[in-house]
């Protein structure tokens, strides 16, 4: 039997990336296995945002990467379902740029049957402004928002939830931020020169979901614009106000859409979602 081949855990297989894409049609991964359920509870208490209002530059893909496809779907589309999935999750605000807010509808979101809520909010000229232009579509009734990277499409109900409910079962805790743990050795730098090595083990990878109780978020955001403060995140905006943010590990697999090596990346772990739902235990290499 041939050995199965993981390009999150072995980008090496990048160095010959026909072997991932050579004869293979896309248009086979859609499998109604691999089709997501969308559903609202009774009483949805989180909203999610989703920021999809990068220019998509280091891409290299006029147009951008939201409504690049992958298995016949845009990777915002991706995106969109798994928060569509999620019972808790009331309204999906996708915030993308105003002047294609109508081409992000006819492609991203009309040709799919979502259940849950969405309209669409202007996007900033930088991430955190995205951010607060989403909130302000959320109105007081979601206790939590929660947000997410567009670019990021592998994202799943699964963990959606789970963050979500880290931070319901956490009172003192005002968010949780999936992360994966660092697993590069890392250098301190100054001037082209190491000076020193610190343990990674305190070190991870930030990523999306965030999930925040919308109170503080709200306040959060209100003390950075008085404040000219701009994070790197939306959790860094609580933190500074000396926020309790948790932290939820998510997979290696939840992929932002950067550069177009990136591509090949979530094409491979497409494939294997697919093979590995219609039962199969081998990629053919």
């Amino acid at each position: 039997m041939a050995r199965t081949i993981d390009p999150i855990y072995e980008p090496s297989v990048l160095q010959a990336p026909d072997l991932l894409l050579s004869d293979f049609d896309f248009d086979m991964l859609q499998h109604p296995l691999l089709e997501l359920q969308g559903k609202v509870d009774k009483n949805p208490k989180t909203a999610a945002i989703i920021l999809a209002g990068g220019t998509g530059e280091r891409f290299g893909k006029e147009g951008g990467k939201q409504l690049v496809e992958i298995a016949g779907k845009p990777i915002l589309t991706w995106s969109a379902e798994a928060f569509d999935a999620v019972g808790d999750i009331g309204l999906i605000v996708i915030v993308c740029p105003e002047e294609r807010q109508s081409e992000y509808l006819h492609k991203a979101i009309d040709p799919f049957p979502f259940v849950t809520p969405v309209v669409l909010a202007p996007a900033g000229s930088i991430r955190q402004e995205s951010a607060f232009s989403g909130l302000e579509y959320v109105d007081d009734s979601f206790e939590f928002v929660v947000l997410h990277d567009g670019a990021r499409p592998l994202i799943s109900p699964e963990l959606i939830e789970h963050t979500i409910n880290t931070v319901r079962g956490n009172l003192d805790a005002d968010g949780a931020v999936v992360a994966h743990p660092a697993v590069d050795t890392l250098k301190v730098v100054e001037d082209g020169m190491i000076m020193g090595t610190p343990d990674r083990s305190v070190f991870w990878n930030a990523q999306t979901p965030q999930v925040f109780r919308s109170g503080i978020y709200r306040r959060a955001h209100a003390a950075a614009l008085a404040d000219g403060f701009v994070g790197t995140d939306d959790s860094s905006l609580i933190e500074r106000l000396g926020g309790k943010v948790l932290v939820v590990e998510g997979k290696r697999d939840n992929i932002k859409l950067t550069v177009p090596e990136d591509y090949i990346l979530l094409a491979a772990a497409v494939r294997m979602m697919y093979l590995k739902s219609a039962g199969g235990d081998d990629l053919g290499f």
